[in-house]
């Protein structure tokens, strides 16, 4: 049997507590380069909060974090970028009154000597960055995002955490509010992340969209560990049963 790849992303008995409310107890968790590791509970589950600790909005209180075997410490969201992390929240963070171009480098403006802006390499950039995942919909890298679908800006955000060569990417809920056509575009391109050898982490509600990209499936229920789940052995109603009731999960065979 082939070693146990190390994992990307390795949470150790991570706790955070908010006043006399714990967000999370002892949790573990980790994703690995190439997979699609989905992240699923109910409301107050803590999937957010784990979220947060890893991209460094919040500071965890408890237990370790390792990114690439090594442990690390995420004081904020630099830290995280540093190591590669980023996180596609559910509201995108993009501004409608710019392009695509202007989203994708926002904040990270290409600029010559005399701080004038590198337009071209911009757009070179950013249309490889988009054709390398696929992205075929949106007709033209300066059209405006307010012009685009809700699948389209699904891909900008997604693109824009490719474009800086993140390691590890969270996509908060990415489907939610698609029709069936843009939720098919987002899912493809799920899959696409975990092909060009990025960890992916999806967190969602809709167990049919895990079920279609997850390799693995992580259960949290009141800010703990619930299990593992391997996605080819397990079924949407043992995974129902665990969010809502805590049932253990099998144990799991690694690949």
């Amino acid at each position: 049997m082939n070693a146990t790849p190390t994992p990307t992303l390795e949470l150790r008995g991570v706790s955070k507590n908010f006043g006399s409310v714990q967000a999370l107890q002892d949790v573990d968790f980790e994703v690995r380069q190439g997979e699609v590791m989905a992240l699923v509970g109910d409301n107050g589950a803590g999937k957010s909060t784990l979220i947060k600790c890893v991209a460094g909005i919040y500071s965890i209180d408890g237990g370790q974090i390792f990114f690439e075997g090594e442990p690390v410490t995420i004081h904020g969201p630099k830290d995280a970028a540093k190591l590669g992390i980023e996180v596609v929240y559910q509201d995108l963070a993009l501004c409608d009154n710019l392009d695509v171009v202007q989203n994708m480098y926002l904040g990270r403006e290409a600029h010559d000597p005399v701080f004038r802006l590198r337009e071209a390499p911009m757009e070179r950039r950013t249309a490889e960055t988009l054709k390398s995942l696929s992205v075929t919909t949106i007709r033209s890298v300066r059209q405006p995002v307010a012009t685009l679908s809700g699948g389209q800006r699904q891909s900008v955000a997604v693109a824009r955490a490719v474009l800086w060569n993140n390691k590890l990417v969270f996509l908060d809920e990415p489907t939610a509010a698609l029709g069936v056509a843009q939720t098919r575009q987002v899912l493809d391109l799920v899959k696409r992340l975990a092909e060009q050898g990025l960890a992916v982490v999806l967190v969602s509600h809709n167990l049919v969209d895990v079920f279609e990209v997850a390799n693995r499936i992580t259960v949290l229920r009141l800010g703990r560990n619930v299990g593992v789940y391997e996605r080819s052995k397990t079924n949407e109603q043992e995974i129902v049963e665990a969010i809502t009731f805590g049932a253990p999960a099998p144990e799991e065979v690694v690949a």
